[in-house]
């Protein structure tokens, strides 16, 4: 274990440091062999764009020059679509001359136009011209290796049939093997290149994740989130319901703030240990907090990573999802309050309450603040990336930079302070294999979107949809919800950010609604099965370390119908009040 901990370390310091590299990240027009310099001759430049159907550019196809049928230059477009070709001609031999532009790509149906020389605008000896090719996508090899790599490795994930982390390295790593092997024999079987797997990678999620990974770990040498499990107990003065309200609401918030993930390890040996104080099953205090992180986890930007990935992509800042989630998901606190009461109600009310106050001083004493100087400035430093995170909008930073502002000062005081290991804190609290899961997703998800896969989507949704917003709204809200449910949320997520991003260019009137439908369906059906979100696998497997386990189908009787619920909430709150 302790092994894997390190490779997993080595492997992301080594991508990380390929991804600062230019002569890696470079993207631009590539030349072919050394032009012929013809002294007093004419100099041609010929740019444009290279789109898709979808009028999005693509990258890396190849772009090819003849004049009167003769290849005269061969260029790769840019990371943004456009090509440059520049090349010198005899005097006068442009005036008469064919020019062709031919543009190929794997997955696309190759396209080429021709222009007469005498069209070019002219300014003294230079000639110029700008023209754009527009490529429609075909279902090549290159589609169907990548769709297949694919399915297979949701199925891998899904089904936990191989860890995630391993299953997304072997299909990110298959489909560029691929593309440098049999890709090379045949361009039709090049699904990708290593600079576009490197530039699909955000490494603002990343980032931000290993920052928050890093102010959480140093707060939990505190004792502060048992210290709030036993003032929640000593609030609820013995009344089991009351007290999982509280922890409820404690859960969400946490989770708004911090990653539901990391609020569920710190609470779930707690929860545990009072319910078991209790005499009733740990279940019944675990499954309604793992449902209340993953509701108060959609509130904001940070709770959950799929805002994190749409906040990102779409480039929306804290707030924006404080104004458009917030309400939405305190309407669904309260359902899940009144729900936890209409199907644990019985089995809280029989919870053997005795010597409350004698309980009440055996948790203060179990759980205090075990570093209140370190707890300040952890504090202090928290308020302060939450500011951050609050106004980046207006510093135009992104919240990785925050994160990572904020980790690296309390790192440091720590260390400085002799209150916290520096190698135990990275091999302990850094997930490693969630950083790299992320990163070889982010390579897959490229993967498909190059050879089409998400096009294809796309289509067939606005298809369904007809372009129509109340429909599309819809189909991506309960299609995300359903997805998330028997899917890891994080992979789906990542896989509809350019359709939702498409469709809301092309439906009228809907703006940053479809992000929020997008948002709320991947976090609240994370809600549905055990395997829906990352936060119920890590919370039901320390229960089930534990001997309290529960089966798919035993979890899913009980939070799926909740999700249904908070799910049709969601869709009238997105009809009636469209938050943009």
């Amino acid at each position: 274990m302790q092994s894997l901990k390190y490779l997993f370390t080595v492997i992301s310091i080594l991508i990380i440091a390929l991804m600062a590299s230019p002569a890696l990240c470079g993207h631009g027009a590539k030349g072919g062999p050394p032009k012929a310099i013809i002294h007093g001759g004419d100099t041609v430049n010929i740019s444009g764009l290279v789109l898709d159907s979808h009028k999005e550019p693509i990258d890396e196809a190849e772009i090819v020059i003849s004049v009167n049928g003769k290849e005269i230059d061969r260029v790769i477009t840019a990371h943004n679509g456009k090509y440059v070709s520049r090349f010198q001609l005899k005097k006068g031999e442009i005036q008469t001359s064919t020019i062709g532009v031919e543009a190929t790509k794997a997955s696309f149906a190759s396209q080429s136009l021709e222009f007469k020389g005498a069209e070019l605008a002219q300014k003294g000896d230079h000639f110029f011209i700008s023209e754009d090719l527009s490529l429609p996508r075909v279902l090549g090899p290159a589609f169907w290796i990548s769709t297949i790599i694919f399915i297979l490795a949701y199925v891998l994930i899904a089904f936990e049939l191989l860890h995630r982390t391993v299953a997304a390295m072997l299909g990110g790593v298959l489909m560029l093997v691929i593309s440098y092997t049999i890709g090379t024999i045949n361009p039709e079987y090049h699904i990708f290149s290593f600079d576009s797997a490197i530039n699909s990678v955000d490494m603002n999620v990343v980032f931000l994740l290993m920052g928050m990974m890093i102010i959480v770990g140093v707060l939990k040498h505190t004792g502060l989130f048992q210290w709030c499990a036993y003032v929640s107990y000593k609030l609820a003065k013995g009344k089991v319901f009351l007290l999982a309200v509280y922890l409820m609401i404690f859960t969400a918030v946490a989770s708004a703030f911090l990653d539901n993930v990391t609020t569920m390890l710190l609470l779930t040996g707690v929860a545990i240990e009072i319910a078991i104080s209790l005499s009733i099953n740990p279940l019944h205090l675990l499954i309604p907090l793992v449902l209340a992180s993953n509701v108060g986890g959609t509130a904001t930007l940070i709770g959950d990573p799929p805002n994190i990935m749409i906040g990102s992509y779409a480039g929306l800042t804290f707030m924006d999802f404080v104004i458009a989630l917030a309400l939405v998901c305190v309407v669904c606190m309260v359902a899940l309050i009144v729900f936890t009461k209409l199907v644990w109600g019985k089995q809280y009310a029989s919870a053997k309450v005795e010597n409350v106050q004698e309980y009440i001083k055996v948790l203060k004493e179990q759980y205090p603040i075990t570093d209140p100087r370190l707890l300040t400035y952890g504090l202090a430093v928290l308020g302060f990336v939450v500011f951050l995170f609050l106004s980046h909008g207006y510093w135009h930073m992104e919240v990785s930079v925050a994160a990572l502002m904020g980790a690296a000062i309390l790192l440091t005081i720590a260390i400085i302070t002799e209150k916290v290991n520096l190698i135990e804190l990275i091999e302990k609290d850094i997930e490693w294999p969630t950083l790299m899961f992320f990163i070889f997703l982010f390579i897959m998800v490229g993967a498909v979107e190059s050879s089409g896969l998400l096009a294809l989507v796309a289509d067939w949704i606005l298809d369904l949809s007809a372009g129509n917003f109340l429909m599309a709204c819809g189909l991506i809200l309960w299609v995300a919800a359903i997805m998330s449910a028997f899917v890891d949320n994080i992979p789906f997520t990542a896989t509809m950010l350019p359709i939702v991003a498409y469709l809301g260019s092309v439906i009228p009137g809907s703006e940053n609604t479809l992000w929020w439908a997008l948002a709320l369906g991947a976090c609240f059906g994370g809600n549905g099965t055990i395997i829906g979100a990352s936060a119920n696998v890590v919370t039901m497997g320390i229960a089930e370390s534990r001997g309290y386990r529960i089966s798919f189908i035993g979890f899913m009787k009980t939070a799926f119908p909740f999700m249904i619920i908070t799910i049709l909430i969601a869709h009238a709150w997105l009809l009636i009040f469209r938050p943009q």
